[in-house]
């Protein structure tokens, strides 16, 4: 098992290990007392994991009621956002209470931002079932849904009071699922760490998977300690992003938020090559690890439709926008550009 401490505006243990999922319940006394909590998840992890929660929490003394909602990125939204704050209201949860968001990271997203809106803020814990959200968006406090304009447009920077990965909770994903998790896992390796990605790129990882995730986290809670509120060095965590939203909205969001980042890394390694930003063209290296984790390397949209979806990217500040350029692997920066330079980068689509 590996507990990292994250250091941000509130202090909080990430758990990570085999098995640990029976331990919530005593992790939440011990945090809240015997207060009452609602269960937030999804139609999928719902049938998974809810009997494990639930026993966890009442045998520690804590009652929970449970909201479930449909699961997919089309839920992540407002509607699905208030019918939660009002089935919070309705369960008469007080601020010594608690919300439990059990799933990938539309629930942790839209958990987090609820508890941050209802009664101006409720305590709230992560319990990844993904492997995307064990790597990133569990940790670091973003909390988002999605607006009819783009991603992640309505939000809040609000930490969870703890993090508990039971990675056993990875081995019923789709093979599509896990893979997803690993682009964002091949997305910290091209930023910050050659050997993590030299380590993932092959493909075989499953036998380690705790370690890589420990991995994941220390890196980030080491930019969030630097940066909780995305001024500066957070941003690098968007590398690919800018295009891997672009290419979830033209999809309708069909094309998973993990394969569109695989293909946003490669768009943005081949831009930067191509548009003498980087010393190392990292394009190959990071198809081969795609590749070699069942993540797609390309898409079908015309150029000029990903330029404009991406200018309605929140990261857009006027007439600029940060994209961030891997130089070499295992080091990237922010380049501030225009945005008609998002035309350019979109050519790069193959």
């Amino acid at each position: 098992m590996e507990i990292i401490r994250v250091n941000a505006s509130k202090e909080y243990d990430v758990v990570i290990g085999k098995g640990i999922l029976t331990s919530l319940g005593e992790r939440c006394v011990s945090l809240f007392g015997k207060s009452r909590a609602v269960i937030v998840t999804d139609s999928n992890v719902a049938p998974l994991w809810l009997d494990k929660t639930q026993q966890s929490l009442q045998l520690a003394g804590v009652e929970a009621s449970v909201f479930t909602f449909t699961a997919g990125e089309e839920s992540k939204n407002t509607a699905t956002l208030f019918e939660l704050i009002e089935f919070m209201a309705q369960s008469k949860l007080t601020r010594s209470d608690f919300a439990v968001a059990l799933g990938g990271g539309v629930t942790g997203d839209m958990t987090g931002l609820a508890a941050s809106l209802y009664l101006r803020g409720i305590p709230f814990v992560q319990v990844p079932t993904t492997l995307l959200a064990a790597v990133d968006s569990s940790v670091g406090g973003k909390t988002a849904v999605n607006l009819t304009a783009g991603k992640n447009l309505m939000g809040a920077f609000y930490q969870p009071e703890l993090v508990l990965c039971d990675t056993d909770t990875l081995s019923t994903l789709p093979e599509n699922e896990f893979a997803n998790g690993m682009a964002e896992v091949i997305k910290y390796g091209v930023i910050f760490d050659k050997d993590l990605f030299d380590k993932v790129s092959g493909g075989d990882v499953k036998s380690d998977i705790e370690s890589i995730i420990a991995r994941c986290v220390e890196l980030k809670r080491d930019v969030v300690a630097r940066d909780e509120f995305d001024k500066g060095d957070r941003q690098l965590l968007n590398f690919g992003h800018t295009m891997a939203h672009s290419i979830e909205k033209c999809s309708d969001f069909e094309i998973e938020h993990g394969s569109a980042v695989a293909i946003g890394m490669v768009i943005a390694a081949r831009a930067s090559a191509r548009l003498g930003w980087s010393d190392e063209d990292c394009t190959q290296a990071i198809i081969d690890a795609n590749k070699n984790n069942n993540l797609p390397v390309e898409c079908a949209f015309a150029p000029a439709d990903l330029a404009d979806a991406a200018l309605s990217d929140k990261k857009r500040t006027g007439g600029t926008i940060n994209f961030v350029v891997p130089e070499v692997t295992g080091r990237c920066v922010l380049k501030k550009i225009p945005v008609d330079v998002l035309y350019q980068i979109a050519e790069c689509v193959n």
